[in-house]
């Protein structure tokens, strides 16, 4: 504030016109007899400055829903290869629809579902959870992101592999075109028709 440049008033400018277009979007959550936790989650591999990865994922109570929760942070960890990080960022999705689950049951006091729909865009990070069998190239994945494959084993998550053009939680780790940036908004508001 105390020296402003053209570049601070371009930046003013740009976050006046994205509130004015947005001024009508809103959360829409319909009346539904099943909660079917579902979502997405999703990783970049390596893209800052200190080769940490980030971590994104978005959960919804049914399948055309708006978020009711998403996050996106730096993994605590230098992941060594895509895989890697994928998995490390199944393994945050998968603590947090633990905690989901948990919440809503409280909530309401009986069990939502028994199964909670992960999607996720990499199909070796999902062979690795459902794969018990010691491979020399996981190796140096760290035992506390096993917890996925005990999860899955134990029917609490379903791994579906969706294609990264149709994950949502690339918005939480990567910068997105503004069509793609259209594409997920109604899906995130809860506006997509069932």
């Amino acid at each position: 504030m105390s020296k402003p440049t053209s570049v601070h008033m371009t930046m003013a400018k740009h976050v006046l016109r994205y509130l004015k277009g947005t001024s009508d979007y809103g959360l829409i959550f319909r009346k539904s007899d099943v909660v079917n936790l579902t979502r997405f989650c999703d990783a970049n591999w390596g893209n800052s400055e200190d080769r940490r990865s980030v971590t994104g994922y978005g959960f919804s109570l049914s399948k055309h829903g708006p978020l009711i929760s998403r996050k996106c942070r730096k993994q605590p960890t230098v992941a060594l290869s895509t895989c890697e990080a994928e998995y490390m960022s199944m393994c945050a999705a998968v603590q947090e629809a633990k905690f989901l689950t948990q919440l809503l049951k409280d909530m309401t006091g009986k069990v939502v579902n028994e199964t909670v729909n992960l999607n996720v865009d990499s199909q070796s990070a999902i062979s690795l959870a459902r794969n018990h069998v010691f491979h020399q190239r996981s190796k140096h994945i760290d035992i506390r992101y096993h917890f996925v494959r005990s999860e899955v084993e134990n029917g609490f998550v379903q791994l579906q592999y969706v294609p990264s053009e149709n994950n949502i939680a690339d918005m939480f780790t990567k910068a997105l075109s503004r069509v793609k940036l259209k594409q997920f908004i109604p899906a995130i508001l809860g506006t997509v028709e069932q």
